[in-house]
């Protein structure tokens, strides 16, 4: 009989005063178990706030970022394909409700260090007077005894702290890149911008260097108070000529914002559900625990019914138990989620391996409403845990109780029990087909949790079943018809025992499937959009800004071994002000001699139609994001402002496969790029070799031509980095299964021992009659193997189930691509063996206690 029953006559004492006198001596004497239940709600409640902590603050720091560069225009002009004519000015300038036009060249570059070293540096061309009037604490501001006139200068630059702090304090010089053009110019002065290293200077200067005769990124617009933005922009469009409209976008401040949430949400959101996993299976954990504590605690809540507590407050007390656990792993588990982000923070940067927020070092901002909402969510799943515990309780008789009398109501499968769980995950298969919300698979998230639960409810039916049909098999063997028949008979003890293990076997399956699928679907990709042998860029700061000389591409072609060069443009698109920009691929498509029919370099997905003819046709290939977000179907025929002139029919020829742009991407025929916007330059060169030539001989004779200006690499050692920064970015997942096997065989080993306690008497019994010691641990073992198979059978396969919903819903409705479905069987196979052996192991270490001199005074006290 349980020590610790409270003292119940001097009255009817308070749910405090039962949790003291009652639970608190119980925690005390196994505190172990209890601290993996806490446990399991900590890492849960600390894991999803962590990663909302985390993306908020990189969130709010780069968006306070980008308003401190930016400012706040009443609204912007911008040309959808990167640059602007200029003319705009004057026109804008001439509607009366305007107040003054920013003119803004931004280009991405590098500074050379003086030690050799190269930091990535945005660069701005900016009107000086304009600025002053637009953004009065941004004017640049000459260094003291320096010529006000610098601000004019074509050679005179404007560092913000960033870029200063960089250089040094007392740089007089610096070497500025982009592409391949290198200038050397003075630091004239500062300018008070935030955010990472930038310079400014006159914007004509810019366009001199650059080229961009005539053309701006964008027109920075202030109003006069009280103005309409939408209405001025209808004014200058009917003033303007037609041909001029085409290729223009007007922006409002709010477009930014909407932007930024638009880049990390889909990324963030499967981090969040993804640290909920540890959440979900720790409520089976609280479950194991509880029910394991109640079962050792029988007798006690026994005679407490006997002393007058009733069903409720019976009830009501285990349920307080599980909410006090919850309670105290929310805690922690806060404090673990602010600790975690923080370090992540300082060593990630706040991407998490994501890289949307690459150059951005927030500090922690913490959030007391995700705070107490993830906490709620763990005492939430703690309860959920004690609910079936908390009603074992509840229909506890008492008298029955006292005698040693077991309890079997949960051994059988009731009417409800039987169709309730194939209801759910029916209800869980329809709610997988739902379009996404907001852009978010939320139907297929609830409905990954119906199938789990539904799953779950279903095993009892599904253990009398499957041991129906092993009976026979098992006649000739006395210890494997006894364990057989046991387990038969009593399928709620199985499913109790095994629930933990399918939950979180399931969820390891999934994930399993999911990342193998996805990383051999990439390397797929790569062996498909990389067939040349080394790859020649003129990037700065990863973004492809500057452009190949048609000096360097000659002598590219030049070079011993080489067979074959192809160049590719590469520019941005805006198509819609609140969305991120798509990026437009102009690269060879057609084969050597420019007939249209040859079979498109590209992994596409599907069919390609025939290209179309007709002077004013070209064909487009979109990625399946672009085709998802923009509804460009096969066949389609789409308006790409900027790329062509009015009246140029874009045919989506075919839809194509591309993991490395989330946000759509479009490819078409170099010929009819240039002969659409007379643009001949190149960013990018894939060069072919003749098989002889090895590609590290050509990369270093790349690299000697260029002085080191050039990302210069082999296809190899691309698919090396590539594969590299998935692994590390999915590395995730891995802790993750790894603490949901955890916990899944943590709460295996507490149900077998709950169940033990329960059958001392029958282990007893056995005893009397025979049985000895090694034969009993046999037998248990023998069930934990058996219950164990059936909960890995189980799992495995809503594993595939779920895995199939994240392969084929979650990912699409997320990403926007696609992916094929890849089975690793020695994996899934190696990981349902060792949840086997695992729970095997466990059951006989609990099954020792059933073989103990305990079990046998057991029966004599039931005499």
């Amino acid at each position: 009989m349980q020590r610790h029953a409270p003292p119940l006559s001097t009255g009817q004492p308070s749910l405090w005063a039962l949790l003291r006198t009652f639970s608190w001596p119980e925690i005390r004497l196994h505190p172990w178990r209890h601290a993996v239940a806490v446990l399991a709600i900590m890492l849960g409640v600390g894991l999803g706030l962590s990663v909302q902590l985390i993306n908020g603050s990189a969130l709010a720091e780069f968006s306070a970022a980008v308003r401190g560069v930016n400012g706040e225009p009443d609204a912007r002009l911008r040309g959808a394909l990167e640059r602007l004519d200029d003319r705009w000015l004057d026109r804008v300038l001439a509607h009366p409700q305007v107040r003054t036009a920013l003119p803004v060249i931004e280009v991405q570059g590098v500074v050379v260090l003086p030690d050799g070293s190269r930091l990535p540096v945005r660069l701005w061309g900016v009107d000086a007077l304009a600025l002053a009037v637009l953004r009065p604490d941004a004017a640049l501001r000459v260094r003291d005894g320096g010529n006000r006139l610098d601000v004019l200068a074509p050679d005179a630059v404007f560092g913000n702290p960033a870029a200063l702090a960089a250089l040094g304090p007392t740089a007089e010089r610096v070497d500025v890149q982009v592409g391949l053009q290198r200038w050397r110019w003075r630091v004239a002065g500062q300018v008070a911008l935030p955010g990472v290293a930038l310079l400014v200077m006159d914007v004509a200067a810019l366009q001199e260097r650059l080229g961009w005769w005539g053309q701006v990124s964008r027109l920075d617009l202030r109003l006069v108070p009280g103005a309409d933005a939408d209405a001025v922009w209808r004014d200058v469009q009917r003033a303007a000529p037609a041909a001029a409209l085409q290729g223009v976008v007007w922006e409002r401040p709010d477009d930014d914002g909407a932007r930024l949430s638009q880049v990390s949400r889909a990324y963030r959101v499967n981090l969040t559900v993804l640290a909920l996993v540890a959440l979900f299976t720790g409520a089976f954990l609280v479950f194991s625990v509880l029910n394991l504590s109640v079962t050792q605690r029988l007798s006690a809540f026994a005679l407490l019914g006997v002393l007058g507590l009733d069903a409720r407050q019976r009830q009501r007390l285990v349920w307080a138990e599980s909410a006090l656990l919850g309670a105290v792993g929310s805690t922690l588990g806060v404090a673990l989620g602010t600790a975690l982000a923080w370090a992540a923070l300082r060593v990630l940067g706040g991407d998490l391996g994501g890289g949307y927020f690459a150059g951005v070092a927030p500090p922690l901002r913490w959030d007391g409403t995700a705070a107490l909402g993830y906490g709620a969510l763990g005492v939430a799943a703690a309860l959920a845990g004690g609910w079936w515990p908390a009603l074992t309780v509840r229909g506890l008789a008492p008298a029955q109780a006292l005698k040693g009398v077991p309890m079997r109501a949960t051994d059988r499968v009731s009417g409800a029990q039987a169709w309730s769980g194939p209801v759910l995950m029916v209800g869980g298969a329809a709610l997988c087909l739902a379009p996404p919300v907001a852009g978010l698979p939320l139907g297929a998230y609830v409905g990954i949790a119906a199938l789990l639960l539904g799953g779950i409810l279903t095993l009892p039916v599904v253990v009398m079943a499957a041991l129906t049909r092993l009976a026979p098999s098992a006649q000739r063997h006395g210890l494997a018809l006894l364990a057989l028949e046991r387990a038969r008979r009593y399928p709620g003890s199985a499913a109790v025992a095994t629930s933990g293990v399918v939950a979180s076997l399931a969820l390891s399956v999934a994930l399993t499937v999911m990342v193998g699928s996805f990383r051999q679907s990439m390397t797929a990709w790569l062996d498909a959009v990389l067939p040349a042998d080394v790859y020649v860029r003129a990037a700065a700061g990863g973004r492809a800004a500057g452009t190949l000389s048609p000096a360097f591409i000659a002598l590219v072609r030049q070079l011993p071994g080489v067979v074959r060069v192809e160049g590719q443009r590469q520019r941005l698109l805006t198509l819609d002000p609140r969305r991120p920009p798509v990026t437009v691929l102009a690269r060879p498509l057609k084969d050597g001699t420019g007939r249209a029919g040859a079979p498109v370099p590209l992994p596409l997905v599907g069919p390609a139609l025939p290209w179309p003819t007709g002077p004013d046709a070209v064909a487009v290939f979109v990625s399946e994001a672009m085709a998802d977000l923009y509804d460009m179907r096969l066949g389609a025929v789409i308006a790409l402002p900027g790329l062509g002139p009015a009246g140029t029919r874009f045919v989506v020829a075919g839809v194509w496969r591309d993991y490395a742009r989330q946000h759509g991407s479009l490819a078409l025929d170099a010929t009819d790029y240039v002969r659409l916007t007379g643009d001949g330059v190149v960013n990018d060169l894939a060069v072919f070799l003749d098989g002889r030539t090895g590609a590290e001989a050509v990369q270093r004779q790349l690299e000697a031509a260029a002085a080191g200006d050039l990302e210069v690499s082999s296809a190899q050692a691309i698919r090396q980095a590539s594969l590299h920064v998935f692994d590390r970015s999915f590395a995730v997942t891995v802790w993750l299964q790894a603490v949901a096997i955890g916990m899944g065989l943590m709460g295996i080993s507490a149900s077998f021992s709950a169940q033990v306690l329960a059958r001392r008497h029958e282990f007893g019994l056995l005893r009397h009659v025979g049985l000895s010691r090694t034969q009993v641990l046999g037998l248990v073992a023998t069930e934990g193997a058996l219950w164990s198979l059936l909960g890995a059978v189980a799992g495995v396969a809503l594993g595939l189930a779920v895995s199939v919903v994240l392969v084929h819903v979650v990912n699409p409705q997320s990403f926007h691509w696609t992916m094929e479905l890849a089975l690793p069987a020695a994996r899934l196979a190696a990981l349902a063996l060792a949840v086997v052996a695992a729970g095997t192991v466990t059951a006989w270490l609990s099954g020792r206690l059933a073989a103990s001199r305990q079990a046998v005074l057991a029966v004599k006290e039931e005499a």
